[in-house]
């Protein structure tokens, strides 16, 4: 696992190499074992390298036999013996054991087609002299990030993180209304959009050429469901085995590493599978991590303890109050580069701080389950939601709810009926393609209250949401069940975009730790796309499929559990210091300088929340957004 970061020249200008090493220094977290260099003919590359497979001799850049190609990596290729062994038949010479030699032949012998070759997590930057041609790629489902910038005298500039493009001279920081405005509806950008003017991202299962000064960027892969019509049930049977075999192929290949790989164990389903696999069949001496919360509302470790219990690993548990979680939210946001919806990456910032403590660099998790086998609460509210639309008239529809969120049913009849309203907004539109998301965007939305009247009528002048979206998705996306509909809007939008990054990728390689993520296996989550979804939601059981494949090897309390999303607290955190630089942020002098905040309506907010004993989802949503926004714009744009 590494940082890199890179630009090209379009035409001859001498390299600056001080611009260079100014850009990898700040990725530095992201590899503080070894620092690499290239400096060519109108290019430069830079890698910071956390050394985990091949450690003597897998240094980047990496070359092919006669140094035509060079090459610098951020991520893994997993099944690189399997095809450096083919790469061999083919005559390809290789003279280190590493993942990353493997890409350089591979690219040799496929050419732009070498991505799909790949299995593994990666963000790739390949400089092709003889053609003078840059190739950027990045994995199928974007566990690894990747940032680019075309410069006015037409330079292409690119780097794991924004915060390295910003060191090129040429760049501005500025913030970009219409990627806030995207965020404070979706909770995301929709590539190649980003929060700041003139940085792309590149999509996830996406390659970019840049070559004669011209970009190209397509698509080479995209997980898709069957239509309606199109499912062929083979029984519970054949998908208990194939889910399992799948599940253990994807884990055995990412224990592959030269260093120690522990895991994280949350006390849920998706965890304590992977953990228990490794335990079983692999490592029998598993280091395992959680974070516990010192707000009971928020804590697991009674299913923790359960785990750590049966499985028998070495154990270690860090907890977060809200202390902890208020001190590391500034670093949390500058690592993140993107506003905030909610707390929840700092307590996995803090873990990721007791993991490395403990020398291990590499942890596998359960990301990517939910997504895959139906196991969020919006699947199942999107499945009564549909149901009590045949009938809007009947309480016994809208009281399936409170199965879900059962302080509907613990409130007061008002508290009831409100939220009974709540839910029916929009009830009929179930043509709507986005019927299951529509809920939370409009309750997102609250946030853009907030701003301050210029910023709200500029952002209203920003190009349309839904029109970038709309291009962003699958053309057959309307012809899907509406399971897979709202499968897909969480893994193409949320789990990308959010999860893998916010809470995955920037948490965890802050403190310089690799995350691996067996169910994100391009084969398990094809396989996943391809089952009809009663063995994912069946009737309202989430993970269905899961929970009856692996009910032999994880204990019948974890099985049955009521699902627990995984949530931080958020105005204690923010409003029980008054001393501390996240309320600095949030100050009157601080909201006027930024200047994107109304200073009036963001008094108020704050006010309300502090006489207020329970504050409401909106306005947790609310603060956490403005607290974040302010810390962007103090890290990157003053």
């Amino acid at each position: 696992m590494c940082g890199i970061a890179g630009f090209i020249h379009s035409e001859n200008r001498p390299i600056n190499k001080n611009i260079l090493t100014s850009m990898i220094r700040t990725l530095n977290h992201r590899g503080p074992d070894d620092t690499g260099f290239y400096y060519g003919k109108n290019a430069a590359f830079a890698q910071s390298r956390l050394s985990i497979i091949d450690i003597s001799t897998g240094n980047q850049p990496m070359y092919n036999e006669d140094k035509s190609i060079t090459l610098i990596f951020n991520g893994e290729i997993f099944n690189y013996i399997e095809l450096g062994e083919f790469l061999k038949t083919k005559g390809h010479k290789f003279y280190t054991k590493s993942d990353t030699e493997v890409i350089v032949h591979a690219y040799e012998e496929f050419g732009l087609d070498f991505v799909d070759h790949l299995n593994g997590q990666f963000a790739i930057a390949i400089w092709d002299i003889k053609n003078e041609r840059l190739v950027l790629a990045r994995d199928r489902v974007g566990i690894r990030p990747l940032f680019y910038s075309i410069t006015d005298n037409n330079s292409l500039v690119f780097a794991s993180e924004m915060k390295a493009i910003f060191e090129y001279p040429e760049i501005q920081k500025e913030l970009d209304l219409g990627g806030l405005n995207q965020i404070f509806t979706l909770w995301v950008n929709i590539p190649p959009k980003t929060v700041f003017k003139n940085i792309c991202e590149l999509a996830p299962g996406n390659i970019l050429v840049f070559e004669q000064k011209r970009l190209h960027v397509n698509k080479y892969w995209g997980l898709r469901f069957p239509k309606i019509s199109e499912y062929e049930d083979n029984g519970l049977n054949y998908y208990k085995t194939e889910t399992r075999q799948k599940l253990y192929d994807a884990t055995t290949l990412r224990l592959r590493a030269d260093v120690p790989v522990a895991s994280y164990l949350s006390g849920g389903l998706d965890s304590s599978i992977i953990s228990t696999l490794v335990k079983k069949y692999h490592n029998n001496d598993l280091i395992t991590f959680s974070v516990a919360f010192t707000d009971k509302n928020y804590d697991e470790r009674q299913y923790q303890e359960q785990m750590v219990s049966h499985l028998d690993t070495r154990h270690f548990m860090v907890e977060a109050t809200y202390d902890k979680i208020r001190d590391v939210f500034p670093e949390v946001v500058r690592f993140a580069e993107k506003p905030m919806i909610r707390t929840a990456p700092a307590p996995l910032f803090i873990l990721s701080k007791l993991v490395r403590s403990n020398n291990i660099k590499v942890v596998l998790t359960g990301e990517g389950a939910d997504e895959m086998f139906g196991g969020y609460n919006i699947f199942k509210e999107n499945k009564i939601r549909r149901f009590w639309a045949k009938n809007p008239d009947s309480k016994f529809r809208s009281s399936l709810l409170s199965r879900l969120y059962p302080y509907i049913e613990r409130n007061s009849t008002s508290s009831s009926s409100f939220w009974n309203a709540f839910f029916k907004k929009g009830l009929s539109d179930t043509d709507d393609k986005y019927y299951s998301h529509r809920i939370r965007w409009n309750n997102t939305s609250y946030i853009k209250n907030f701003l301050n009247r210029d910023i709200a009528a500029q952002m209203n002048d920003q190009e349309d949401i839904y029109q970038p979206l709309e291009n962003y998705l699958d053309p057959d996306f309307p012809k899907w069940d509406p399971l897979c509909q709202a499968q897909y809007l969480e893994i193409v939008l949320f789990m990308s975009g959010y999860l893998l990054s916010s809470q995955g990728d920037r948490m965890m390689m802050g403190n310089s730790v690799e995350g691996r993520f067996p169910f994100l296996d391009h084969n398990v989550m094809e396989f996943a796309a391809s089952m009809p979804p009663g063995y994912k939601l069946n009737v309202l059981n989430e993970k269905y499929i899961l929970k009856e494949t692996f009910s032999d090897l994880v204990p019948e309390q974890i099985i049955k559990r009521d699902k627990q999303p995984y949530r931080a607290p958020i105005s204690q955190v923010f409003l029980n210091n008054n001393h501390s630089s996240v309320r600095d942020s949030i100050s009157e002098s601080e909201i006027k300088s930024a200047y994107v905040f109304d200073n009036q309506k963001t008094s108020k907010l704050i006010s309300k929340l502090e006489t207020q004993k329970k504050s409401s989802a909106r306005d947790d949503m609310a603060i956490v957004a403005i607290a974040s926004t302010q810390l962007l714009h103090k890290h990157f744009t003053q």
